[in-house]
């Protein structure tokens, strides 16, 4: 679930400025997606809009594991059979998955998707799970069997049954490469969300830096902080509309993948970052890890801010963000 963002923008479309904010919105990836862009006029917005759209299309056809026929879907269909070989682009992602996965110690793992999906959040579920059928339902999940052939450019799923699942990194990694590619095309500035993974370049119209608003989920009617973002990303993961109850405790439907527990304690993680990728894995990590253990790694990692809401809906921040600064 990402939510809790609320995106302000300057109206500047009229003739005062030379520069007008055109936006395109669409059904992407299975979640909402904007493209947002400042050009000289409608013919130059709107291609900078169709070539972010055609840009997740290429990439949703390289690392989607719901498409059979992508190089993500054709390394989990040789998993424990064969290494298959995948573009360069898609091992470098999986490479970096896998280096944020130790950075969590697991708590964030693109094999997740290995998983047997034995918790529901629609309503249906009235009993948890045994212990057995939990602890079972994450044999196969494991980044370190996740094997990886820089020479031949091959990626290779030890164990039969292995999957990997891009979703918790993937759309962050899409938000950047859409920044990158327009601002090689020449546009000057834009905000990309993919589902609630934001990144920014440039500034608005009126010379201000696009601004986003960050909303406690237990009280959704009220912006808390806002913030300016100065070239750089923010990524928020949250809780608050899917989970279950037993026995008087919150879990959420986002599931810690070393031990099949959902996670409990947080609704809502917030991190910002240069890159989406990076706030896209971290933001899961942190939330699966907890307010203390989670904080406690955001403030050991240089340019990397974070906002947790917990389930009692106190704000926790990282050393590095002054929240009464942005109140």
């Amino acid at each position: 679930m990402k939510a809790a963002i609320i995106l302000l923008f300057a109206l500047a479309t009229s003739t005062l400025f030379s520069q007008q904010i055109f936006k395109k919105k669409q059904n992407l990836l299975g979640s909402p997606f904007e493209i947002t862009v400042v050009a000289s006029d409608s013919i130059q917005g709107y291609y900078y809009t169709d070539l972010a759209i055609a840009e997740v299309k290429r990439i949703e056809n390289l690392i989607s594991d719901w498409i059979p026929t992508t190089q993500i879907s054709k390394v989990n269909q040789n998993a424990g059979i064969a290494p298959v070989k995948v573009d360069q682009e898609v091992f470098d992602l999986v490479e970096r998955a896998i280096k944020i996965s130790s950075l969590t110690s697991g708590a964030f793992d693109i094999s997740y998707a290995s998983m047997d999906k034995i918790w529901k959040f629609d309503g249906s579920m009235t009993t948890m799970p045994t212990p057995e059928v939990i602890k079972k339902s994450v044999e196969r999940v494991g980044y370190q069997n996740i094997i990886l052939n820089p020479k031949e450019v091959t990626i290779f799923l030890k164990n039969q049954g292995m999957k990997l699942g891009l979703g918790g990194i993937g759309q962050g990694y899409i938000a950047d490469k859409i920044k990158v590619l327009l601002q090689e095309k020449g546009c000057k500035s834009g905000l990309v969300n993919v589902s609630g993974d934001i990144n920014t370049w440039g500034k608005q119209p009126d010379g201000k830096l696009w601004t986003v608003g960050i909303v406690n989920p237990l009280n959704k009617n009220k912006v808390f902080a806002t913030f300016p973002l100065d070239e750089s990303a923010v990524e928020t993961s949250g809780s608050y509309e899917k989970y279950v109850t037993f026995n008087g405790k919150r879990y959420s439907h986002i599931i810690d993948p070393r031990t099949g527990y959902p996670a409990s304690g947080i609704i809502s993680v917030s991190v910002f970052a240069k890159q989406t990728e990076l706030a896209d894995a971290l933001a899961t990590g942190i939330f699966v890890l907890g307010v203390e253990v989670g904080l406690d790694l955001v403030n050991q990692l240089k340019g990397i801010g974070c906002i947790i809401v917990d389930d009692k809906g106190a704000i926790h921040v990282s050393k590095n963000i002054d929240i009464k600064k942005y109140q």
